[in-house]
């Protein structure tokens, strides 16, 4: 006797359901993206006229010079030393750290001098500190 062998049916693989689905999530990702809108917003400042207000008196201003000398309160310090620059501050200052420290650099000074002088301030505790910069205008 001879058998028969059964035929094997090749089970095929339907890829119409997948694309559609792939479509149908592709659809639903494009929907729901947020899309950047970038606004700027468009500001007309108030202007007012009067006088400038007064600066105050009180305060430890450091000039630094273009060749990295330093000066406190307009008198200039025998050498650019932290040591010495902390010992003319401390002496300006008679102990008040509430006192504005002001740091008025030349535009070629080193920036290593800049930041010694910062340092200074904060080893000596002051907490308003503010540089000064030059108006295009030539304003202060």
């Amino acid at each position: 006797m001879q058998f028969r062998r059964q035929a094997k049916n090749q089970e095929d693989i339907n890829l119409t359901p997948l694309i559609d689905v792939v479509f149908l999530l592709l659809i639903f990702f494009m929907v729901s993206t947020t899309f950047t809108k970038e606004t700027h917003l468009s500001l007309d400042l108030p202007e007012a006229e009067g006088e400038m207000a007064p600066t105050t008196v009180d305060k430890i201003e450091i000039l630094v010079s273009a060749d990295g000398s330093y000066a406190v309160n307009g008198q200039n310090l025998v050498n650019s030393q932290l040591k010495t620059l902390l010992t003319a501050i401390e002496q300006e200052s008679q102990g008040n750290k509430e006192l504005p420290f002001v740091i008025t650099a030349d535009a070629n000074v080193p920036y290593e001098k800049v930041v010694q002088v910062m340092d200074a301030a904060g080893r000596l505790g002051y907490s308003k500190l503010s540089m000064t910069t030059k108006n295009p205008t030539g304003e202060k």
